[in-house]
């Protein structure tokens, strides 16, 4: 995953179809434009299984083009990317564009019943949208069950032409994919942990590329190597891909200096160890600095939650210095304590954008989420089997204590269409109860561990400036939650630990960074701020996969504005049926 020339990477990648430039429309005002773009990209997806043969077994995993990871899109700054979707696997699929704004293109975001139905075996769905004012790492994912355990791959989208990186050019880049493997099929491993109430099991090993690393059991050459230059710089693009953990990165003896989170530009920041929740995404500098060697890449667990079982075998590449011998002695890299709260609030703390846009400093809408596991009482047949959570309870999640359950088919469509009785527009904008948050959460049957169960949205009306407050609660256990939003990026002005206070939390208002999702603090609160000036209805969930089965989510509509450059256009001719 290393990246020779723009050129190369731009127009002879394998997957690319063909670049060509139709004409833009005018710019009329900040955001009064189609969102065309100069150039477009077009790639073509091929979902299908393949057999892979990892810690000493050989199974079927569904992959995109017979690509695991899957292919990387390439584009620029303000192109148009279109992707034609064909499922030749045996089950249903959706692909969701993590980090692309998708203005004007709700109906190609891709989270299946949120935008779209499955693309059912044997269908194809064309995806249309344009990186508008957007470039970085960013990278899609299937969105439907857990399929994303295997389906995903890098979206790199470079500067327009002739402008430079705000940072020394670099004299490589590679792109790093973190992600768990299962030696099992992991739409049945979402069904089995439904159906037993209980949590899910740890992955069978944590990877790089795809790759575990020799630490694994029939992995002593299935690894992963940057090999480098002495004294040379390089771009190292991190994305976590992982179902169900958060990641703590390190390379042996080397710092990394951050210089973009979640495809946005950030003034530099140095760290030892970089932690990745899934769905975020970092561009770090390592300066290949050290004595000639080979030192190890170490990916492993960061878990915050209370008596989690984890897998706690650290993924192992290697950065190789040329000269080095191939035996040579490695130099270990030395991850933090799994439990490491202080590193992951140093990581958050230091974020500061490089350049600050679009910063609502008046705010017209205030809402405040709290997000957490429950405990539903057991009310099934068999409970020993099925009823495997705390206290022979059943494990859910929610956001203002509703859990959100997914209507039979799109809410975009219902929404649309104006079909009732699929969903509600009464998601609380504020908890339905207000206790100590984090402290005096009732977390023991027979006090009230439940959850309201419901499909419910958020309505905003267009160009509403919204701060919410995502609260961190104890009703299980605290736990470090990332949250992703799609449709928008935010502003993080505020974290913090403990209950949030207005009276006394401290808001950064000058160069807050500008992400999509955000590790809400174990124990702790975050504060963001978005203009709400992209209409549609856009999923917001924890980007552990399996809280957001157990239902830790919502949906906003944005409602449209006036004219075609607010308003949300029609449906595409193809879009798949449920």
């Amino acid at each position: 995953m290393k990246r020779h020339s723009f050129v190369t990477a731009l127009c002879l990648s394998s997957v690319l179809l063909s670049c060509f430039a139709p004409t833009a429309f005018a710019a009329i005002g900040r955001y009064k434009r189609w969102p065309v773009g100069g150039s477009t990209r077009f790639y073509e997806f091929k979902v299908n299984t393949m057999k892979v043969t990892k810690l000493c077994h050989t199974r079927d995993i569904v992959t995109v083009n017979g690509l695991y990871p899957g292919p990387v899109v390439y584009a620029q700054e303000d192109d148009r990317v279109i992707v034609k979707v064909i499922n030749e696997a045996q089950t249903n699929v959706t692909i969701h564009w993590h980090g692309i704004r998708q203005r004007l293109s709700c109906w190609s975001d891709g989270p299946s019943y949120i935008t779209q139905c499955p693309i059912q075996p044997g269908q194809s769905f064309t995806y249309e949208f344009t990186m508008y004012q957007q470039k970085g790492t960013f990278f899609w994912h299937a969105h439907v069950s857990w399929l994303r355990g295997t389906v995903y791959g890098a979206i790199v989208v470079y500067p327009k032409t002739g402008v430079p990186y705000p940072f020394p050019y670099p004299y490589e880049e590679h792109t790093l994919i973190f992600g768990e493997y299962w030696d099992m099929d992991v739409v049945k491993l979402e069904k089995a942990v439904l159906a037993s109430g209980g949590g899910p099991p740890p992955a069978d090993a944590f990877i790089i590329n795809g790759h575990p690393g020799p630490i694994y059991n029939c992995s002593t050459n299935d690894f992963y190597q940057i090999n480098v230059v002495p004294g040379k710089t390089y771009l190292l693009r991190l994305i976590n891909a992982a179902l169900n953990m958060e990641q703590f990165f390190s390379i042996s003896n080397h710092k990394m200096t951050i210089v973009e989170a979640d495809a946005e530009y950030t003034k530099p920041q140095l760290v030892d160890h970089i932690m990745l929740g899934p769905g975020q995404t970092y561009n770090v500098l390592v300066k290949a600095d050290q004595p000639i060697a080979k030192y190890e890449m170490a990916l492993g667990p960061y878990m915050s939650a209370q008596n989690a079982t984890f897998q706690n075998i650290s993924s192992i590449g290697y950065f190789h210095y040329s000269g080095a011998a191939i035996n040579s002695l490695t130099q270990q890299a030395l991850l933090p304590q799994f439990n490491n709260n202080q590193i992951v609030s140093s990581n958050l703390n230091g974020l500061r954008s490089l350049n600050v846009t679009n910063l609502p400093l008046e705010i017209d809408t205030n809402l405040f989420f709290t997000i957490g596991l429950n405990i539903q009482n057991c009310n099934r047949q068999n409970p020993n089997k099925t009823c495997q959570g705390p206290n022979g309870g059943i494990f859910a999640a929610s956001m203002n204590n509703v859990s959100f359950v997914k209507p039979t088919i799109s809410l975009l469509q219902a929404y649309y269409n104006m079909i009732n009785g699929l969903y509600t527009s009464d998601f609380p904008g504020v908890p339905l109860k207000i206790y100590d948050f984090v402290n005096g959460a009732p977390n023991n049957i027979p006090n009230n561990t439940n959850s309201l169960i419901g499909t419910k949205v958020h309505v905003l009306e267009y160009g509403s400036k919204v701060q919410l407050i995502l609260q961190d609660t104890g009703t299980v256990s605290t736990e470090n939650h990332p949250i992703h939003l799609h449709g928008f990026s935010f502003h993080l002005v505020g974290s913090g630990s403990g209950n949030y206070n207005p009276a006394t939390a401290q808001l950064n208002l000058v160069d807050p960074p500008y992400i999509n999702t955000i590790g809400v603090p174990v124990g702790g609160w975050a504060a963001i701020r978005f203009i709400a000036d992209n209409p549609g209805v856009w999923f917001m969930h924890c980007h552990l996969e399996v809280h957001m089965s157990w239902g830790l989510a919502m949906a906003f509509i944005v409602k449209n504005g006036v004219g075609p450059f607010e308003t949300l256009p029609h449906p595409p001719a193809d879009l798949p049926r449920c």
